[in-house]
């Protein structure tokens, strides 16, 4: 049963390992089943896998795949390979699987243990911050089986990793000693769910992203140009769609508001990908077709060869600008925040401008600069802001300074804009954020592995506001945002929004 050099034996597919357990169950024998990350094996883990075993005649342990550890940037440390080899050198695990899902009751559905075991910090479903133990539990006892909590020895495989191995650079890890001096995880969690009561107007550009993934096969031997195979196409919930998803997850009401082509307006697609808590008022422009960016992507890299935009940029038709502003100036004062996402794709004009100035009780704003307005989409069109949003070209763009100091940049707008709430995101240098009152604070970033930067952008923004809003410090919201950041550029496009378990999750990983 344990053969195999170092108990690579051990090591099967979780469909193979479900034959097996069901073979030896029929001879009387109890399964027990214990599931983790297990990215550092430590004596608490050792330990509660002995006790675990303990409980019956075999112990099979399922791992988390790296694609749904949800600890934060830079982890898993190991991938799933090395931490299911290390699980399996421990003499009492008989068998080894790497899971196919992010959470463990598809698992339990398959192995149908007679005894699942967690640790002692899961056995108050309250503190689980992803209610997941509740429906494990449900599913454990629907097969006859029962869920069993251990009291060994605990560590902390998160702390271990902090503080022993290089999951962070130099500048990130000085960053987050000074700011647990200052804040814990418990304060920034319980202050976040506090904003879920906020009833929040998301309005802006929607963008269907098209990602058509093709083999380049070379230049034609009788044109100038490159010849591609087609192997597939993704299309993607983009522009405010994706802020109102991130959003969301954090506020339990929201309205979004946006304008659709009449020609191929993708109606039903869009209504399909919004959360349910997402109230749709959708206008239609006669003379335009929904905005789409199609991207030719090679699939090894995701190197984007080439894009497509389909839009209609010139201002909405008199007419139709007057409904929106008509439907706007009875809806805004109802709303405890509005978020603008603004990608000057000829939606928000002048007059809708004027009216969210002059109605919102709180304004944030995201102006975003691209291929089609560059230098024409600035910050500064709108006369007010409570809360702006936007990456440090657009803020040089806005304060006709290429080369000066960016926090003489961000000073200038705040002025000029009445505004006491700014974060500026850098890319591969972080974030800046700044607060009139307490100043500037940089926040670096969290992450290097990067799959796609599109629509990290929405993500900072789309968190983040519900907390200036709610008066959370800037340093806060500079961490919350980057760490959303972090999780956006890990998936292609906006293939998933941000959720709070996993951001939950990892605040209290970095903070640890």
């Amino acid at each position: 049963m344990k053969s195999g050099s170092g108990g690579h034996g051990k090591i099967q597919s979780i469909e193979k390992v479900a034959r097996i357990l069901e073979r030896l169950k029929g001879t009387g024998k109890i399964v027990v089943h214990c599931h983790g990350v297990y990215d550092l094996i430590h004596p608490g883990h050792i330990r509660h896998l002995e006790a675990a075993r303990r409980q019956g005649d075999l112990l099979v342990v399922t791992v988390t795949p790296d694609r749904y550890v949800n600890k934060g940037p830079g982890r898993p440390v190991f991938n799933e390979y090395l931490r299911a080899e290390s699980i399996a050198a421990l003499a009492c695990v008989d068998y080894v699987a790497i899971n196919c899902w992010p959470t463990a009751v598809e698992a339990i559905n398959l192995l149908k243990p007679g005894v699942y075991v967690k640790g002692s910090d899961y056995a108050a479903p309250e503190q689980d911050l992803t209610g997941g133990i509740v429906h494990e539990r449900k599913t454990v006892e629907q097969y006859g089986g029962r869920v069993h909590f251990t009291d060994e020895l605990t560590f902390s495989s998160t702390e271990l990793l902090n503080n022993f191995f290089s999951v962070f650079p130099a500048q990130t890890k000085a960053f987050l000693a000074e700011f647990k001096s200052a804040h814990s995880a418990d304060s920034i969690i319980n202050a976040m769910r506090s904003l879920a009561s906020m009833k929040t107007l998301i309005i802006g550009d929607t963008i269907i992203d098209e990602y058509h993934y093709c083999k380049g096969l070379g230049k034609s031997s009788k044109e100038n140009f490159i010849c591609t195979k087609f192997i597939s196409e993704e299309r993607f919930a983009g522009g405010v769609l994706a802020c109102a998803n991130h959003s969301a997850g954090f506020v339990k009401e929201v309205r979004m508001v946006t304008c659709l082509g009449a020609q191929d307006d993708k109606r039903d697609y869009i209504l399909a990908h919004l959360k349910p808590n997402i109230e749709p008022t959708l206008f239609t422009r006669p003379d335009a077709c929904t905005v789409t960016k199609r991207r030719f992507v090679d699939p090894a890299f995701l190197n984007k060869l080439f894009e497509v935009q389909f839009f209609n940029d010139y201002p909405l038709p008199p007419e139709l600008s007057a409904e929106v502003r008509d439907f706007l100036e009875g809806a805004v004062p109802a709303y405890d925040m509005v978020l603008v996402s603004d990608f000057g794709h000829g939606f928000i004009d002048d007059g809708i401008i004027e009216v969210l100035c002059r109605k919102a009780r709180f304004l944030a704003v995201n102006t975003q600069i691209n291929s089609a307005n560059t230098g024409y989409n600035l910050i500064t069109k709108y006369p007010r802001a409570d809360y702006i949003c936007i990456d440090e070209p657009e803020m040089r763009y806005a304060a006709r300074d290429k080369y000066g100091d960016i926090r003489t940049a961000i000073e200038k707008i705040a002025r000029s804009m009445h505004c006491g709430k700014i974060a500026v995101t850098r890319g591969h240098l972080g974030a800046i954020a700044y607060d009139r009152a307490t100043g500037f604070f940089e926040i670096p970033v969290f992450s290097d592995k990067i799959v796609d930067r599109v629509g990290a952008g929405d993500a900072f923004l789309s968190v983040t506001a519900p907390m200036a809003a709610g008066g959370l410090p800037m340093d806060v919201i500079g961490l919350i945002g980057n760490i959303a950041g972090a999780f956006n550029v890990s998936v292609v496009c906006n293939r998933s929004s941000i959720e709070p378990a996993p951001l939950y999750k990892s605040v209290i990983a970095m903070l640890k």
